[in-house]
């Protein structure tokens, strides 16, 4: 007696699983050399500053430190004029105030502010940009 075996099924799936695994391998070599590798992201430093007006018209920046505080050597103030102030390694809670050269110096309304700090172990980062 002579019996058949049915195994036509098994190879087709075999090779359909196969095709599609190694269509999504390609797919993912493919995005990384297209979308670039995560090798060149540079770190992000964390500090923080804030600005408020004063009553007599003179802007306080107030550097309030952060994580990578030991890593910041300067801080470059942008007033709303566009001058730039530099102040070289503030302490944690330095106050520093940004007087308009004359009255009519400034721009009426809101006053735009930018603060960047320079780290020694990466690029420039701005860490405030706002209007006061």
């Amino acid at each position: 007696m002579v019996f058949w075996r049915n195994e036509e099924a098994i190879s087709p799936v075999i090779g359909t699983i196969l095709l599609i695994a190694i269509t999504v391998i390609l797919a993912a070599v493919i995005a990384m050399y297209v979308f670039g590798m995560p090798a060149n992201v540079t770190k992000t430093n964390i500090v923080a500053a804030t600005a408020r007006p004063d009553t007599t018209g003179v802007i306080l920046v107030t550097y309030q430190g952060g994580k990578d505080d030991d890593a910041m050597s300067s801080l470059d103030i942008i007033a709303p004029n566009g001058t730039v102030s530099s102040y070289a390694n503030p302490d944690v809670g330095a106050v520093m105030k940004l007087f308009p050269p004359s009255p009519t110096d400034w721009p009426t309304g809101k006053k735009h502010v930018v603060v960047i700090a320079a780290f020694s172990d990466g690029p420039n980062q701005i860490i405030l940009d706002t209007f006061v």
